[in-house]
């Protein structure tokens, strides 16, 4: 009967330690590279399998990730932001590159995450997507700081209490949208979505627009802010509420793409036509922008390297090493509503 391999054939047959052969196989930087092939290569042939359970709990790992969904509002009963589902499939993949088991887990502001996931050992470390009001969520962060936790959020920097932030360039996106539509001629702008601290990412955007409305000596004609949180309901009641003054905006820019459905619905309540009465702009270049009608011009936030870039962050923070925030380009899709 065939008798399994073990590490010690390993070191046997490369003449090496049986603790190299453990770096070797975990691609540690400590072994040198022609040794870490030559161990590999003999791992391979011999069919050797690195027993996962027993190499976590020796480093006290789980080589898991817990990735936070949080409560938002939603036209639905998820809850969920649909942004954050379009980054789902991206962490999902770089956890399964990186040989990590991904946990998904629903939660909310009164939950001690650090006790929860990373004391009981059921995750390494936290990515977190979507807050809510941010000015609570905060005080989350300050909590994750001071118990050490490991963790990476998605959405904006904070220099008072950073973490380690993945975002897009929201002021730029604000900008380059606003932008878009002055060259279309237009000048009598509405911005409809939060643009307080609250919703930092929606203010940054908020402050792009208002820029590039200042570059092009339009900032007396804008006709206001409407606040509204990122659902299309809430679009619906702040365009609705904007189209009962007597001037119309001939161009609104929204925070958010379900914002945007929610003005275009309302644009249709009052018989409205898009873009001949009224140009609208959405953001995050979520699914549903390129089927509403008209399809909606937005800005694209690139979910994919987003998620590559969580995860990677997150392991390097787990294995010690230096990481810092990450900004991304935003994207001017440019379709029929503009």
């Amino acid at each position: 009967m065939k008798t399994k391999s073990t590490s010690f054939d390993i070191a046997h047959l490369a003449g090496v330690s049986q603790s190299t052969v453990s770096r070797a196989l975990s691609n540690s930087t400590l072994v040198n590279e022609e040794t870490r092939i030559r161990v590999q290569q003999i791992a391979k042939e011999l069919n050797y399998k690195v027993d996962k359970n027993a190499s976590n709990l020796r480093k006290q790992r789980s080589s898991t990730i817990a990735l936070l969904l949080f409560e938002d509002p939603s036209s639905d009963d998820s809850q969920i932001n649909p942004f954050f589902i379009s980054m789902l499939g991206s962490i999902t993949k770089a956890c399964s590159a990186a040989d990590y088991d991904l946990l998904v887990s629903f939660q909310n502001l009164q939950d001690d995450w650090h006790a929860e996931f990373e004391d009981s050992h059921k995750a390494d470390g936290l990515i977190l997507l979507g807050y809510g009001d941010y000015l609570d969520y905060k005080q989350k962060i300050e909590q994750l700081e001071q118990q050490e936790t490991h963790f990476v959020r998605w959405g904006a920097h904070d220099p008072n209490h950073p973490g380690i932030s993945i975002g897009s360039n929201n002021y730029q996106g604000g900008f380059m949208v606003t932008e878009h539509l002055i060259e279309q001629g237009r000048k009598r702008f509405a911005f409809v979505g939060q643009a307080g601290s609250e919703a930092p990412e929606f203010m940054a955007r908020f402050n792009g627009h208002m820029d590039a409305l200042s570059k092009h000596h339009l900032s007396d004609q804008f006709m206001g802010q409407f606040d509204a949180i990122f659902t299309e309901e809430a679009g619906h009641d702040a365009a609705s509420m904007l189209f009962d003054e007597q001037i119309m905006p001939d161009a609104i820019v929204c925070a958010s793409d379900l914002i945007a459905t929610g003005v275009l619905r309302a644009m249709r309540d009052k018989q409205l036509h898009c873009p001949n009465d009224i140009a609208v702009v959405g953001y995050d270049d979520i699914p549903v922008s390129a089927f509403t009608t008209p399809a909606l011009t937005t800005v694209k936030q690139n979910t994919k390297l987003a998620g590559e870039l969580l995860v990677a962050n997150l392991l390097k923070l787990i294995n010690g090493e230096h990481v810092s925030d990450q900004l991304m380009s935003a994207e001017l899709v440019v379709r029929k509503s503009s």
